[in-house]
């Protein structure tokens, strides 16, 4: 994490120059995630979404997402440790891919719902255990609404089921978060990850689940960057404060 200053400078100068030729703001955009977990937030039609995750280990992870009929999202990711600085890089097994479909829009009173798969973990890939630190959701349902106060306030709620089961806990999942902007400009994510999946004695929880929290700050024009602090209540080991995590994000049409 100590070149995720560097990386964020470059890519903010490069995402002002695709911006210029972009439609609308990332402020009117739907999330499509609270932080790790999916929400039923999509891209629309003709549009496209390039995500960069930065973690510990010098990893990096991209992705790229395209709009369908503003109902579909299709989307492919690969990335992997040790990729800044002299040491070797550790590639992903597996490139990730994500089908997302929402067939229920919000209503005033119903939330929206979506459902889909996901195979993209997230952080480091540990090949002894065949799972990513944080499983890939994996199946999924997930209703999110939205309303008005003070602002924008956006709640999420899911299930899942990770393929990633090697660990011997192949347990279902649950999910929940919100996002509450903040200004016109920032906004403020939660999100707690029960991980069930992720909790016998050989996977790596030790039961209390993930607890995230993470500010978004749209720089206009679809170029969005974010930081993170994940597992605050330390579920896993070797977490002190928390494990800070940088993302950006870049939504553009075709």
């Amino acid at each position: 994490m100590k070149h995720a200053l560097i990386i964020l400078t470059s890519l903010f100068f490069i995402g002002n120059l695709f911006a210029q030729g972009s439609v609308g703001s990332s402020s009117n955009l739907e999330p499509r995630f609270i932080i790790d977990m999916p929400t039923a937030g999509l891209i629309g039609h003709y549009s496209y979404a390039i995500d960069i995750d930065c973690y510990q280990s010098d990893g990096v992870l991209f992705g790229f997402t395209i709009g369908l009929m503003n109902r579909i999202n299709l989307s492919a990711s690969y990335g992997g440790s040790n990729l800044i600085g002299s040491s070797k890089p550790a590639w992903n097994k597996y490139p990730g891919i994500s089908l997302k479909i929402r067939p229920f829009e919000e209503s005033q009173i119903f939330p929206a719902f979506a459902i889909g798969i996901d195979t993209q973990g997230k952080e480091n890939y540990i090949d002894t255990l065949n799972r990513y630190l944080i499983k890939s959701p994996g199946f999924y349902i997930v209703a999110s609404k939205n309303f008005l106060v003070a602002g924008y306030l956006s709640v999420h709620a899911g299930v899942n089921y990770s393929l990633e089961r090697a660990d011997g806990d192949k347990d279902g999942n649950l999910y929940l978060g919100a996002e509450k902007s903040i200004g016109s400009f920032i906004s403020l994510n939660a999100e707690y990850n029960t991980a069930i999946n992720d909790s016998d004695p050989k996977a790596l929880g030790k039961g209390r689940g993930y607890l995230n929290i993470g500010f978004r700050g749209s720089l206009g024009r679809g170029f969005t960057i974010g930081v993170n602090l994940k597992d605050i209540i330390k579920n896993q080991d070797k977490v002190s404060i928390g494990n800070r995590t940088v993302m950006i994000e870049y939504i553009g049409t075709f």
